[in-house]
């Protein structure tokens, strides 16, 4: 899942292109392999971009929440990644290319926030995830999580934080480096301990993958750490020779969302699979998720990565997707908009079985005790790629959608 394309730095909001093409050139969709990248006779990806998104707003039903509205409420947002609501109903959007935007009183304001940090933005790599500090009201911290610079030819997952003041970031600095190179996604949440969680993801290539069974290597890894970045003396590994203090759990792919169930305080963490097995893992502290010693997926050119899907000592994922949809971002439904979306799970993805315009939301639908009943595929008819998902304090969910000319949706009740 490693393209080519020119590099891109970010100082600051204001994109530098290193190569001599404009920022966007850098930046490729993922989902896709490039041919070689997972061994000889990868395919070429499928070329078939999504098409313009519509002004809407857009008609869509659902099984149990029949009549709802798909509402564009910005576009224009270059990969767009993440995003973090304020406590004035202003939103935090991260685009790849590293840029931090605005979105004040539903408008997406121009131009980008200032105070990132150096991004490196090349093919899978940049500005990544946004989270709010659990008392940012107090303390108006903002962490980011993003590709710094190594070198002229590669990136390392960091984690910076900043505070919030009048719509920019100021004393920015890293807290966070994993040294880990040849990296893609990344995401970071807060666990109800205050700590904070952070994947890092290992290369999708195999044997390269095998990066995430090295205890001496963060990729591969979801990571524990201290809200200022240092290691916690309480994590599974800090006092074991050879191992990565701040590693949490290992054996993961490439970590696309991480979340607090908020009814059992769980950490969810979905993970892309190569051309299937893509998966939903519960996280336990010091448990190996297995990447790429067992797995559902196929590689790209056919064979599977493993000949069992499953093995004592590696924890089974809690759902797993065959054939692949590239999932994203996710979230849990709380809120009282959607009645019967209570406990639901979302979970974008951006394509299914390695084609193209089959961009969806998928909802999944769970008993008492965690246990997957049924999924729903949502706004394939939109034919966008999805990168995020999130239920904002208003009770609505909003949506990212992974393009170049990436937009902003809200799913809201028809009626309303």
């Amino acid at each position: 899942m490693f393209r080519l394309g020119c590099a891109v730095l970010v100082v600051a909001g204001a994109s530098i292109a290193t190569g001599g093409l404009a920022p966007s050139a850098g930046l490729e969709p993922d989902g896709a392999p490039a041919r070689g990248d997972d061994g000889p006779g990868v395919p070429a990806p499928i070329v078939w971009p999504a098409p313009t998104l519509g002004a809407g707003p857009f008609a869509i039903q659902s099984a149990e929440e029949r009549h709802l509205t798909v509402t564009v409420i910005a576009r224009g947002l270059e990969q767009p990644w993440s995003m973090a609501f304020l406590p004035n109903g202003d939103m935090l959007v991260t685009e790849r290319s590293g840029n931090l935007r605005l979105i004040h009183a539903g408008r997406l304001m121009p131009g980008a926030v200032q105070g990132v940090p150096l991004v490196r933005a090349h093919a899978l790599q940049g500005l990544m995830d946004v989270a709010l500090h659990p008392r940012f009201a107090a303390n108006h911290w903002v962490y980011l999580t993003y590709h710094k610079p190594i070198g002229d030819a590669d990136g390392a997952v960091a984690l910076a934080r900043g505070v919030w003041s009048d719509d920019r970031l100021v004393d920015v600095h890293e807290i966070f480096d994993s040294a880990a190179i040849g990296t893609e996604a990344s995401r970071v949440t807060f666990g109800r301990d205050g700590m904070v969680y952070l994947t890092v993801s290992a290369p999708g290539a195999v044997p390269q993958g095998g990066r995430a069974q090295d205890p001496a290597d963060y990729a591969g890894k979801v990571l524990r750490l201290t809200e200022d970045g240092a290691v916690p003396p309480d994590n599974p590994f800090v006092h074991r020779a050879g191992y990565k203090p701040a590693i949490f759990t290992m054996g993961h792919r490439n970590g696309h969302a991480l979340q607090v169930n908020p009814e059992t305080g769980e950490l969810w963490e979905t993970e892309q699979g190569p051309n299937g097995g893509d998966e939903l893992n519960v996280l336990k502290p010091g448990r190996n998720y297995g990447w790429p010693r067992v797995s559902y997926g196929h590689q790209y050119f056919g064979p599977l990565i493993s000949e069992h899907p499953w093995k004592k000592g590696f924890e089974d994922p809690a759902l797993f997707w065959m054939p692949s949809i590239g999932v994203t971002g996710m979230t849990f439904y709380t809120g009282a908009r959607f009645p019967h979306w209570a406990r639901n799970l979302f979970v974008g993805g951006l394509r299914e079985g390695e084609v193209p315009r089959s961009g969806q939301l998928q909802r999944v639908v769970f008993n008492e005790h965690w246990q997957e009943i049924r999924r729903e595929s949502l706004l394939r008819e939109l034919h966008q790629r999805i990168r995020d998902v999130r239920e904002g304090p208003d009770g609505y969910l909003y949506v990212l959608t992974a393009e170049n000319n990436g937009a902003l949706l809200r799913i809201e009740p028809a009626s309303q």
